[in-house]
């Protein structure tokens, strides 16, 4: 079925009147899109508690509607519209060839603070002109979710409105059905791409943030335990602090994947911090600390990646989460936000 779709703005825990504001958006809208009001999908952000100006975004839906447009303006202007305290917008695209047809992705997303993985804090929507089974799809979503929206975070907070929507239009005559076909794999690995690609740019926005913390771990025996592991490392205030203050303080990566939660040798333990490795089968190693610090102020300079890796043992499974620095700024922004 063809779905609409329309970015609200109600907040969360509102009570009835949330749940009124909630559904007149989704009526007048579908009124005026001559479609069924279930056939709406809303998101919500905002400061929890406060109620939108309801009757302001109402009287704005005639417009929006006469004003939609598939060009590559009003696309910027849609993902712009939909950002809170993002220092930039967030969309990308992606094109792959299925079936002898080009197959294209696209996606926006909004999010910088209260980002923590349990689909993060934050709110998306992912497009693909593809003809793709329904509850395939559904599971592709799923799939790409957990690799992606799943492994960031910005400071631990989880949101009440986490939202990620995927659209498949039909428009390119592929029809996919079948998740072991080769275009369902091709779609699959499209879009987890295009996902991370968006999580990422969640995680590199992040309140306060000077980089992008990239935490790849390697030698699991299962995939589930390096992506806790990793995320674990990403999450960890004091090594997102160390990292801010250009200090290779390895001691706090090793307590973050340690009390992770699944087990592992301690001494079969690796860490490196970009090209400097500090632990090796679990002995601490003499390192040039001046060097590594060096690397965290290059990359906070031009907000890049630090790239952090550990190792657990000799397990074939990885797992890669991200995150970013924690700075002073994130507290005075946090700490002022409705004042």
């Amino acid at each position: 079925p063809k779905l609409k779709y329309m970015y609200c703005c109600t907040t969360w825990i509102l009570g009835s009147a949330g749940w009124e504001d909630a559904v007149s958006s989704a009526n007048t809208l579908s009124k005026k899109l001559g479609v069924p009001a279930m056939s709406i999908l809303l998101e919500s952000t905002g400061v929890i508690g406060q109620r939108i100006k309801i009757d302001k975004m109402l009287s704005a839906i005639p417009q929006l509607v006469s004003e939609l447009s598939d060009t590559e303006l009003s696309s910027k202007q849609a993902a712009m519209a939909i950002t809170t305290t993002d220092l930039v917008y967030k969309s990308t695209s992606i094109q792959v060839e299925v079936g002898g047809h080009t197959v294209t992705l696209g996606g926006m997303c909004k999010g910088s603070g209260m980002i923590h993985p349990n689909m993060a804090t934050m709110l998306g929507v992912v497009t693909c002109d593809a003809q793709i089974e329904p509850k395939l799809w559904q599971k592709m979503l799923k799939n790409a979710v957990v690799d992606s929206f799943n492994q960031i975070t910005v400071d631990g907070d989880t949101s009440t409105n986490d939202t990620v929507v995927a659209l498949a239009s039909g428009k390119v005559p592929v029809s996919v059905k079948d998740e072991s076909s080769d275009g369902a794999i091709i779609l699959q690995e499209a879009l987890t791409a295009l996902c991370q690609g968006l999580g990422k740019s969640i995680a590199w926005d992040g309140e306060g943030a000077n980089v992008l913390i990239a935490v790849k771990v390697v030698g699991a025996d299962n995939k589930e335990d390096a992506r806790v592991i990793a995320r674990s490392i990403a999450s960890s205030s004091l090594a997102k602090s160390a990292i801010f203050g250009q200090d290779p303080n390895w001691g706090r990566i090793a307590a973050a994947a340690g009390y992770a939660g699944p087990s592992f040798d301690v001494d079969m333990l690796d860490i490196e911090l970009g090209e400097t490795k500090l632990m090796e089968k679990g002995q601490p190693l003499a390192f040039d600390a001046a060097k590594a610090s060096a690397y965290l102020k290059s990359k906070i300079d031009k907000r890049g990646v630090v790239d952090i890796y550990v190792k657990i043992g000799d397990g074939s499974e990885s797992g890669i989460a991200w995150g970013c620095d924690l700075s002073y700024d994130y507290v005075k922004i946090n700490a002022e936000y409705t004042t």
